[in-house]
């Protein structure tokens, strides 16, 4: 029969734009920006293990601008962030570790889940 017809990939200058949108909210906010890197990179066609790896490399450069400004706030409590950054350690070597193992369709189906759960979770709050 005929194929579905491909869905329509934003043009590189439009997927830059989304992404720079996404590091202005990611630098004041950071909640889910890996899921709105994930969407905007695979929506223009990066398979999703290189889009893991892309969504981290780009998650670190706008965290790395964000911590340059709240390292010069006197408002930092340094105990609450050590424990933070440890977490984000971990946290990062165990998805590194998930993302180079779990089959493609499971990455794809837990993203979307998991987008869809913190949606609502912040919603509710």
């Amino acid at each position: 029969g005929p194929r579905p017809a491909a869905a329509p990939r934003p043009r590189p200058a439009l997927a830059a734009g989304l992404q720079g949108l996404i590091a202005l909210y990611g630098g004041y906010f950071g909640g889910g920006i890996g899921f709105l890197i994930l969407a905007v990179l695979s929506s223009a066609g990066v398979p999703i293990r290189s889009a893991g790896a892309t969504k981290n490399a780009l998650a670190a450069v706008i965290n790395a601008g964000a911590v340059l400004i709240f390292v010069l706030s006197p408002a930092v409590q340094w105990g609450p962030a050590a424990l933070v950054c440890v977490g984000s350690v971990l946290g990062g070597v165990a998805g590194s570790w998930a993302l180079r193992r779990a089959p493609e369709r499971w990455l794809r189906a837990g993203v979307v889940v998991l987008g869809l759960l913190l949606t609502a979770g912040l919603m509710a709050r």
